[in-house]
């Protein structure tokens, strides 16, 4: 895929309307290899831009404030959106100004900090297993909780991407590329009983829905499972993924190839284990039983005597 520094810029871009500047950046971009959600994603954010400052107006005419102005907007009234969606549409917007010719300082939204607290717990994908209502509900929640795959990987994952019997799939991840995922035991045995019944051809896609069926999806099994829909939602059971992995002792850099990660520091992002987790680490690590089962002795100390110093060194 070409990288988006260095895009063809039309000469008459400064007389150009904003809404022709931004129809003409999504037709480039569109040729450079960009995935379908991708660019549905950078539509949605230009389109927003553009409309905030008028479709209308000359590219020249549009100002830093413009851009300032715009982010806040997104932040308030009626159709608010999340932090994180706030900072990827300002990096799409950024790239589409700097494309037009705008050389001023644009601000960057910086990236939320707190790690992923969001993750589930393992019982909790256990429930959602067991309240699973048919074959699509439980391919998708052992799929994405037990091999990491975003919600857009496990919607193109075709049949023959699949090797129940080697125990790994073929993934294709962000911006085309490739790797190979682990299959574990409950997706393993639930996708060869699944293909079999349903007569899958190797071309046929795995779940054939859409995203927004398989985000109702889960949060009406966490309603039957007796979880706060609230946290379930597909990325969430990535994060639960990656967290559970950490927490049983997969290396970083091993996990970093099972999630696609291009830098371990987005990985690392995953160590946010609670403190009761870091409770047992300890336990397991130093407490192995009681001081006497040790072998240890505790000297003697005579009751209302403090101990004696020791003499020379404070």
């Amino acid at each position: 895929m070409a990288s988006l520094r260095y895009l063809p810029q039309p000469r008459n871009i400064a007389r150009m309307s904003v809404g022709d500047a931004v129809n003409t950046f999504i037709s480039v971009i569109s040729a450079l290899g960009l995935s379908a959600r991708t660019l549905k994603v950078y539509s949605v954010a230009l389109r927003s831009f553009a409309d905030f400052v008028g479709r209308d107006r000359l590219v020249s005419e549009v100002t830093v404030d413009d851009y300032i102005r715009w982010l806040s907007s997104l932040r308030s009234g009626s159709r608010r959106v999340s932090d994180t969606t706030v900072r990827y549409y300002s990096v799409f917007v950024r790239r589409f100004l700097r494309w037009a010719g705008l050389r001023e300082e644009l601000p960057i939204v910086p990236r939320a900090r707190g790690g992923f607290s969001e993750a589930l717990e393992w019982s909790d994908v256990e429930m959602l297993v067991r309240a699973s209502r048919d074959y699509l509900d439980l391919v998708a929640v052992t799929l994405m909780a037990e091999s990491g795959l975003r919600a857009s990987e496990l919607l193109s994952l075709r049949v023959a991407d699949v090797d129940v019997h080697s125990g790994v799939a073929r993934v294709t991840g962000k911006y085309g590329k490739q790797r190979l995922v682990m299959l574990g035991p409950l997706s393993r045995d639930v996708i060869a009983e699944y293909i079999a019944r349903a007569r899958l051809n190797p071309g046929d896609k795995l779940i054939s829905i859409s995203y927004q069926a398989l985000y109702k999806r889960l949060k009406k099994l966490a309603s039957i499972a007796g979880i706060d829909p609230s946290r379930v939602r597909p990325h969430v059971l990535r994060h639960t993924f990656a967290t559970e992995a950490i927490r049983r002792g997969m290396s970083l850099p091993a996990l970093q190839k099972l999630l696609g990660h291009s830098d371990l520091k987005i990985t690392q992002l995953y160590l946010h284990l609670t403190s009761e987790d870091v409770r047992r680490e300890y336990e397991r690590t130093f407490i192995q039983g009681s001081i006497q089962q040790l072998g240890y002795t505790l000297p003697t100390i005579p009751s209302g005597r403090k101990p004696r110093a020791p003499r020379g060194k404070p």
